[in-house]
């Protein structure tokens, strides 16, 4: 693997697997009660400018499990909230530290990051993407579908960072990919530019039935994300009908199973109905991000 995992796009098909393979151990040995302190004596810095549940308790879990240390810091905690430069943070932390996560807004501050930093950077999110999320996303499918090759992944909702790294990751797994989204909220065109190389592989309409059919799994995510929340009311209008529901679930494959990058808004982006029926694959998925990113941990900081 590189030294960083800043996005998807960096990453070779064999990164990926590798990823998910070791993930897959390292999550067997959990399961079975083996201590695995692989990075004993090291310790992560985690820059959070944007907050999170999940990316926080699995950092941190994580790195107690490989035997380190993390260390949290809020944009109140570290001078990268009173505006020092970037470039200066990754210098310092690379001094101290073993690794960094950072999550954050504009995917150039994880570029600059790692530009300058000695030691490894993982990128916890950006606006542009969430490789650690679909990390943990491919993990379960495969948990649950046993392959991932030859599978047709859906995802209906904003065309935003989630469907960016969803794309990529999808399409180097060999799974064909539809987005359902309105023209207005496509993906990313870099990441448009980069399915190019997949011909046949990946579909994006505003018809959700047309893009949901025959799909092996249904993907959602929330209409507003962090930082959009003063476009609420007018995403609910645009995205009004863009959700996952029984009619969607008729449309997929028999047996399609259902995952959600949380937190879920019950009733708009899902029905409640839909999201009971498939929490165990959801919240495996949640636990996931644990291992995948262990994974991750594992590899760049071993």
């Amino acid at each position: 693997m590189k030294k960083d995992l800043l996005k998807l796009l960096d990453l070779s098909s064999q990164d990926i697997l590798t990823i998910l393979d070791t993930a897959d151990q390292l999550k067997a040995m959990k399961k079975a009660g083996i201590q695995h302190p692989f990075l004993a004596g090291k310790t992560l810095a985690m820059i959070f400018e944007k907050s999170s549940t999940r990316t926080r308790v699995s950092f941190e879990t994580g790195m107690y499990q490989l035997g380190g240390n993390a260390i949290y810091l809020s944009d109140k905690d570290s001078q990268i909230g009173r505006n020092e430069p970037v470039e200066d943070t990754a210098r310092v932390l690379s001094r101290f530290c073993d690794g960094i996560m950072i999550r954050t807004f504009a995917q150039e501050e994880v570029e600059t990051l790692a530009k300058y930093a000695s030691i490894p950077v993982i990128n916890g999110l950006t606006d542009f993407c969430h490789p650690c999320q679909v990390l943990a996303d491919l993990m379960t499918i495969r948990e649950h579908k046993g392959k991932l090759a030859g599978l047709k992944l859906c995802y209906i909702g904003d065309g935003n960072n989630m469907a960016n790294s969803l794309i990529v990751g999808g399409l180097k797994c060999g799974m064909t990919v539809s987005i359902a989204c309105p023209d207005a909220y496509r993906p990313d065109p870099a990441v448009l530019d980069f399915a190019q190389q997949y011909p046949g592989m990946l579909q994006c309409t505003p018809d959700i039935l047309a893009a949901a059919k025959d799909a092996d799994v249904l993907y959602t995510d929330v209409w507003a994300s962090m930082g959009q929340e003063g476009e609420s009311s007018q995403r609910k209008l645009v995205f009004e009908g863009y959700q996952i529901n029984d009619a969607v679930m008729a449309a997929a494959h028999p047996g399609a199973m259902v995952q959600h990058c949380l937190p879920a808004h019950r009733g708009e982006e899902i029905t409640a109905a839909v999201f009971e029926s498939h929490a165990d694959e959801i919240f495996d998925e949640a636990e996931n991000r644990l291992h995948a990113q262990k994974a991750v941990l594992y590899l760049l900081m071993k």
